[in-house]
């Protein structure tokens, strides 16, 4: 049986790990994942489109390393799950860890450091990153 990252007790009740290193295996379908030349090399992401253009991406870092700096047309939030992202952004440095979630509003330069093992989810008010295999899901 492939790993989910859920266990299930004898009464068939959800118990969810302490720890989970990486994204569970349905959230990782090759068919979502994010086109190489939009991703920091070490990285992998997986991309789920909202009705209204909007996305939702999720990454995970095998190695450390950096996103150079870029700016969207477009709202971004994300909140590190695991790991540590620090952000560059207006001559300001923020070190976020697990638990912290920062909104950068459209329009606005800004870049990263991020260190292996980091997991984030990112939301954009716009079309951040087409899919590796072509597409929308059909």
């Amino acid at each position: 049986m492939p790993d989910t990252g859920v266990e299930i007790d004898a009464n068939e009740n959800c118990i969810v790990r302490a720890e989970m290193t990486e994204f569970p295996l349905f959230m990782r379908n090759p068919i979502n994942a994010v086109n190489a030349n939009q991703k920091s090399a070490g990285v992998e992401g997986f991309i789920y489109d909202g009705a209204d253009g909007s996305q939702v991406v999720i990454f995970q870092c095998a190695t450390s390393g950096i996103s150079m700096e870029h700016v969207h047309a477009f709202d971004e939030y994300f909140v590190v799950l695991q790991g540590e992202y620090t952000l560059g952004m207006e001559g300001r440095t923020i070190k976020l860890t697990a638990g912290m979630e920062y909104i950068i509003p459209k329009g606005i330069p800004h870049d990263g450091g991020f260190i292996a093992g980091t997991r984030t989810i990112n939301a954009f008010g716009g079309k951040r990153a087409e899919r590796r295999s072509g597409g929308a899901l059909k």
